[in-house]
């Protein structure tokens, strides 16, 4: 019986430091993304306002193949772990932001963000139990 309890709790540890790495998966990809943005918005003639929708539409895709490799590794419950991968994401996002700008707000902008963040990360989930 107590075998039993100490593989559940290793196996949830295990699928902590998947959930990160996840984070870590998508943060990078994020960088990466908008690095290339920079770049393409630096020497075009795309215009600024295009700025708002491209960060929403990297932050998406970022966190969709973050969790998407995750949980293709873990193999269970993929709504759940990719939502909370998008959740922490977005989270650590706001939180960096918040104490780099020394202010807070939210706003319509910051609550798609969060939406976003959440469903890609419930649809990553989905895909990376799924794919085989």
């Amino acid at each position: 019986m107590k075998e039993i309890s100490e593989t559940r709790n290793i196996s949830k540890s295990s699928n902590v430091v998947k959930i990160f790495k996840g984070i870590v998966i998508s943060c990078i990809i994020t960088f990466v993304l908008l690095f290339i943005y920079a770049i393409v918005l630096t020497y075009t003639n795309i215009d600024e306002s295009t700025i708002g929708p491209v960060i929403i539409a990297i932050t998406g895709v970022s966190i969709l193949a973050g969790s998407s490799m995750t949980t293709s590794s873990i193999k269970k419950n993929g709504i759940l772990n990719g939502g909370i991968i998008g959740l922490v994401y977005i989270l650590l996002i706001y939180l960096s932001s918040s104490i780099l700008s020394k202010g807070f707000s939210l706003n319509i902008y910051s609550i798609i963000m969060i939406m976003v963040g959440i469903i890609a990360g419930m649809i990553g989930g989905i895909v990376g139990v799924n794919f085989k």
